[in-house]
């Protein structure tokens, strides 16, 4: 049994952890609030965005002269994992969810027979990878050091994963991420980006407007291709970071409120056993009393 001064030792330090988990939760919903403004804001564009190339592709078809980025290598042999997570823990499972939606579809393409290599966005993830996939692991990207996601940092993304394309190190690329929902309830997604891939444009969309494009639709796709590319990650990018702030935001609740039940427990326990020293004390007292 824990002596008195053991109790109060480990109160006192229960306490301060509550104090810094309290202040975390602070911080990250403040964050938060900014992430999921970004990540909401940028959802029409890039759902736009990709319904015109959607369009756009759809007019090409399997035309010889699509550009690279739209009809692929014409193989599937070797996949591009692009695994996007945090820099920074004590976010509950929000990386761990990641990973393992990941680390699923590389097995399943290890037993098809196919190459998986991957390129990870964020410390954690790599960290969690490198224990089983250490070998497929190519590249990384830090963001370590930047305090707000812009746009330029997918650019930097996507630019070093079109290079790698182009020089037919990979024929499929699937990027990993978290789709924001809500502060509880973050989906880990994975979402093929190359070849491009489009959902079919609905009939009533597609029969209301028409469009003429200038010069015409392969040389238009062919630009805006790599901009998908960009654009996509970069939505990516903003979901991973609301979902981050959401999910440290409950875990930290969560152990704040932990905190306080340990505290409650350990208060409870540290008077039993003070009562039952003073209880002690008092029959010592009365029994030497007694005994003169």
């Amino acid at each position: 049994m824990p002596s008195l001064k053991d109790l109060k030792l480990r109160i006192e330090s229960i306490k301060s952890t509550r104090k810094i988990t309290k202040a975390m939760q602070m911080v990250a919903a403040a964050k938060l609030r900014r992430a999921q403004d970004a990540a909401e804001s940028a959802r029409p564009y890039a759902e736009r965005f990709s319904a015109v190339l959607g369009q756009l592709a759809a007019s090409v078809g399997g035309s010889d002269t699509a550009p690279l980025l739209l009809k692929g290598t014409g193989k599937d042999d070797v996949h591009m994992l692009v695994v996007m997570t945090a820099e920074r823990g004590l976010c509950g499972g929000f990386n761990s969810n990641i990973v393992k939606l990941a680390k699923t579809h590389a097995r399943e393409l290890l037993s098809q027979g196919k190459t998986v290599k991957i390129l990870t966005v964020g410390k954690k993830g790599r960290e969690q990878l490198k224990r089983d996939f250490g070998d497929k692991l190519v590249a990384h990207v830090d963001l370590s050091e930047v305090k707000r996601i812009g746009y330029a940092n997918a650019q930097d993304i996507a630019k070093d994963l079109l290079g790698r394309f182009v020089e037919g190190e990979f024929d499929v690329a699937t990027i990993f991420y978290a789709k924001f929902e809500n502060v509880v309830t973050q989906k880990p997604t994975a979402q093929q980006i190359i070849p491009a891939s489009f959902d079919a444009p609905e009939e009533s969309d597609a029969a209301a407007t028409l469009y003429d494009y200038e010069p015409d639709e392969e040389s238009i796709l062919a630009d805006l291709l790599p901009r998908g590319v960009a654009t996509q990650i970069f939505a990516a990018l903003l979901e991973n970071g609301a979902s981050e702030q959401g999910a440290r935001m409950s875990a930290m609740d969560n152990a704040t409120r932990n905190a306080g039940d340990m505290i409650d427990k350990l208060t409870i326990e540290y008077n039993r056993s003070r009562q039952a020293v003073i209880t002690n004390e008092l029959i010592e007292i009365i029994s030497g009393a007694e005994a003169l």
